[in-house]
This record gives C-alpha cells, structure tokens and sequence, in this order.
C-alpha cells in the first residue's frame, strides 16, 4: 500500500516494486506519472468532484455574496491540486464570483487560523465567502474571525472539505455553512481489493468512495452516525 503525501516523485520506486513482482495499491491520494502500470489501481476519493460539491452549492446559496478566500491544503497534493481546480472550474461556470485571495494553510488547523488573520487585516469586510480545502483549515479560520469581531457563517459564509464530526458540529451550530465529505471508511475494500489481486483476479484500475454534502438541511440528522 501506498499513501502519498505529493503527486510526483514515486517513479522509482513503483519500477523497483515492479521488478520485485510487488503489486501497489495507491489509496488515499492520486499520482502522476507517465506509466500507469506502475501499480494495479488507485482507491479513495474523488477530489475534483469534492470541489465541484461545494461550487455547486454555493452558487444556489451563496445569497448575492461574491468575493472569496480560498485556503489552500498542501501545495503539490493531490488533494489540494484537485480542489483548487475543480472550485476554480466550478465557479467560473456562474457569473459574479471573484475569487480575491489565496494562500496555503497546508491542512493545519494553527496555519489556518494564522492565514485568515492576515486575509482580514488585508482585506477586510471585502472577504464574503471562506472556501477551505479541509475543515482543520476552516476551524482554524473560524477562531481567526471570530477573534476580529465577525460572525463565521453569517458575516462570511464557510464552505469545506472533509466532513469530521467537528466540522459536521460547527454546520448545525452555524458556523459552517457547508462541508462536504472526504470519505476515509475505505480500509474494507482495500482488503478486499488486495485478496482479489493475491487471487489473480482483474480488479478496476480506479475506485472512489461515496462523498456526501452537508448543510443546514441535513447535519443535525447525520451527527449521530459520524464515525469519524
């Protein structure tokens, strides 16, 4: 099994593991390379469409409010690179929006927090929208606006990624207005997957867990599940 923390670099080491007749399981985040044979297939989320969940969202919510910060998570993640693209492509899809600043916060909660003090003190009330690329980032941001006398969720609408019980929590307080999951319940069908391998089984070269979205309509209902 592999987890990678970036999307490139792991060339090497796949062929060493090839040679070896080691079969790789990618799970969590995607790679690049040039030779997909590398390893048998890739499980976990679908990061672009979590982007995408939480563009759709805001524009039939977003109430008039345009002008967003984007907290981004680790620069050359796959996570990152994904969620950026796919809310930078959603949102050019409906006119008005404007996205007005973007730093990294590389996932951390006290980053997070550190970066949305610097964008208030930048910009100010011109800030309407939070879009974080996971929700340490954004509970991080929400002690940040909080802290400058503003309400998160009302002053500035939150939208995230990641789904925790915390973030889940923070919706029905109305502190985040919308989070939507990065399922991690996937260890089941990695096992699964890696007996069929051991078997000879043919296997798909991609699988993707199912991402929900929650929001005012739905957190308080979901809570009690939350497994993680």
């Amino acid at each position: 099994m592999l987890a990678p923390i970036v999307v490139t670099g792991w060339d090497n080491v796949l062929r060493e593991a090839k040679r070896a007749k080691i079969p790789v399981v990618i799970m969590d985040r995607k790679i690049v390379t040039d030779d997909e044979s590398l390893y048998v297939t890739f499980i976990g989320s679908d990061f672009y469409k979590e982007g995408t969940m939480v563009a759709d969202w805001l524009a039939k919510n977003a109430g008039g409010r345009t002008k967003i910060v984007e907290l981004q998570g680790e620069p050359g993640s796959a996570a990152a690179n994904e969620r950026r693209r796919a809310f930078s492509d959603g949102i050019r899809k409906y006119p008005g929006f404007k996205m007005i600043d973007t730093q990294t916060g590389n996932f951390r909660r006290a980053e997070g927090k550190q970066v949305m003090e610097a964008l208030i003190k930048k910009h100010g009330k011109e800030i309407e929208i939070l879009y974080a690329h996971n929700d340490d980032m954004a509970l991080g941001a929400i002690q940040a606006i909080e802290e400058a006398g503003l309400k998160p969720g009302k002053d500035i609408l939150i939208v995230t990624i990641d789904a925790i019980k915390e973030a889940v929590q923070a919706v029905v307080d109305g502190k985040i207005n919308c989070t939507v999951e990065c399922n991690p319940l996937f260890g089941p069908k990695i096992y699964s997957t890696i007996e069929k391998i051991l078997q000879g089984e043919s296997v798909s070269p991609s699988m993707y867990n199912k991402d929900e979205l929650f929001d005012a309509t739905n957190a308080a209902a979901a809570l009690p599940t939350r497994k993680y």
